[in-house]
């Protein structure tokens, strides 16, 4: 598929979207420079691509606006850790997004009908969250731990003699050794995590992309 950027424009809905339009979002959205700058770009093409959905679903400027809201909600609330929060922000965004499908007043409000609220479901789970560890990497710093330990009430390490170099090289060996088997240990445990909460994310998406399918009798007129 060409670069539509190459052209000026962008696809929206069958159609193109011209360059001054795109420019017009960026301006909107506060970027900066996207030819320039990755994350802008990343940005940039994230709501377009928002957009041309909010317009193929037929959605009102009221809809299409807190769609967007909705997103860039979520975005923040990805990017505003470096640690992995994949279910704290799925779980934020639903319960966002069904405040707009039920009137409640002053709670919740009935925006979006049924049918539209599962689409745009549908459509951030099969975009961003799919998507949601490049847009963790590419917005978060990268994390490095330096431990330093520090033990309180012992004494002072006393200085080994220069004739027990020997016993020295050797009690530093099994440190290493016994170090190198702790995190490894660590290690294996923070990936059985990992992938544990990868699969309930998974059993989650599977759940979600399932056709939706309405109650038997539901929308049916009442015959007398």
């Amino acid at each position: 598929m060409p670069n539509s950027r190459a052209c000026g424009a962008s696809v929206w809905g069958g159609s193109l979207i011209p360059s001054s339009l795109l420019r017009v979002l960026a301006e909107l959205l506060g970027l900066g420079s996207p030819e320039q700058s990755l994350r802008d770009a990343i940005i940039l093409d994230l709501f377009s691509h928002a957009l041309i959905f909010c317009r193929q679903q037929g959605f009102s400027l009221e809809q299409t606006s807190t769609a967007c809201a909705l997103l860039q909600d979520l975005h923040k609330a990805c990017v505003a850790t470096p640690l992995g929060n994949v279910e704290e922000c799925y779980r934020y965004f639903t319960s966002v997004l069904f405040c707009h499908g039920v009137r409640r007043p002053p709670f919740s409000i009935n925006l979006f009908r049924e049918e539209q609220l599962l689409a745009l479901a549908d459509y951030v789970v099969n975009t961003y969250f799919r998507h949601f560890k490049l847009y963790k990497y590419v917005f978060t710093p990268q994390v490095r731990l330096d431990l330093s330990l520090t033990y309180i009430g012992l004494q002072p390490p006393e200085l080994w003699p220069e004739d027990e170099t020997g016993q020295v090289s050797i009690l530093r060996a099994y440190i290493k050794t016994q170090m190198s088997k702790e995190l490894g240990q660590l290690q294996q445990l923070i990936e059985e995590r990992l992938k544990a909460s990868e699969e309930r994310l998974n059993s989650k998406l599977t759940i979600l992309e399932q056709p939706f399918q309405l109650p038997p009798g539901k929308g049916k007129n009442k015959t007398k």
